[in-house]
């Protein structure tokens, strides 16, 4: 595990947007895993930037999301599937039969489950999963407690989380309770990690994640096992660590 801390957000994104593009220039049928939430979005947004003005190409790029609500369509303006295609998707030249995220609609959530596995396998495995962390240590909709070796399913959203999420809808009421969700499992056998993460309210969760026990009650813990996992903060998130860490990847790379 890297730990890479930059001195604010977008300096971060910045730093986490040159790992992927390192990484699709590589490999231009990259299987890229893809996040959700605030923090992915100074990321996607120097990807975009790169596309436009670098000529970075992703025609030919495999996505997987990691989780979907469930019970909201793909059009709902809260849906995971709305927020990538208008923050990330629409604004680069991905091939629309090449993108995969969760379908919160599904009849048979746990057979669309099996699939979605299945899916990720038949294009050789995830290259590099970006991921996101909730304050109480969640990655994509595993929360405290879910098993470390859990794959693709639906799972119980938390208080603590459908309470983050309240801001995102009308009413607090309106949250959905539950959620597909790639599992720990399935993430882990990603062939690369990256996390990242900014602001103090996420700095207990960092600190857990990296320097603490490796433990179910805080599921990003477990990217401490994982072999080639980068987890790029800014400084406020990096505030509890004790640790010494570096401030770039590129001299590291052999």
């Amino acid at each position: 595990m890297l730990v890479i801390i930059k001195n604010d957000y977008e300096l971060l994104s910045q730093e986490a947007a040159k790992v992927i593009a390192d990484r699709l220039k590589k490999k231009p049928n990259l299987v890229l895993g893809l996040a959700t939430g605030s923090t992915p979005l100074g990321l996607y947004k120097e990807l975009i930037r790169m596309h436009k003005y670098e000529g970075l190409d992703f025609s030919k790029v495999v996505t997987f999301n990691l989780d979907e609500y469930i019970g909201l369509p793909p059009s709902h303006d809260q849906s995971y599937h709305y927020f990538m295609q208008k923050n990330f998707f629409s604004e680069i030249n991905l091939d629309p039969r090449f993108i995969h995220v969760p379908q919160g609609m599904a009849n048979d959530v746990k057979q669309f489950c099996n699939w979605y596995e299945e899916r990720i396998k038949s294009f050789g495995g995830i290259d590099i999963q970006v991921l996101g962390i909730g304050a109480n240590g969640h990655i994509a909709f595993n929360e405290p407690g879910s098993s470390l070796g859990s794959r693709t399913r639906i799972k119980t959203l938390t208080p603590t989380t459908r309470d983050d999420n309240k801001r995102f809808f009308e009413k607090g009421e309106d949250v959905p309770k539950y959620a597909i969700t790639m599992g720990v499992g399935t993430i882990m056998d990603a062939k690369e990690l990256l996390l990242v993460a900014s602001g103090q309210s996420k700095a207990e969760a960092i600190r857990a994640s990296v320097e603490g026990p490796i433990t179910a009650m805080c599921p990003a813990s477990i990217i401490q096992m994982h072999k080639e996992a980068f987890v790029i903060i800014d400084k406020s998130a990096a505030s509890r660590l004790s640790g010494t860490y570096v401030d770039t990847w590129e001299s590291l790379i052999l």
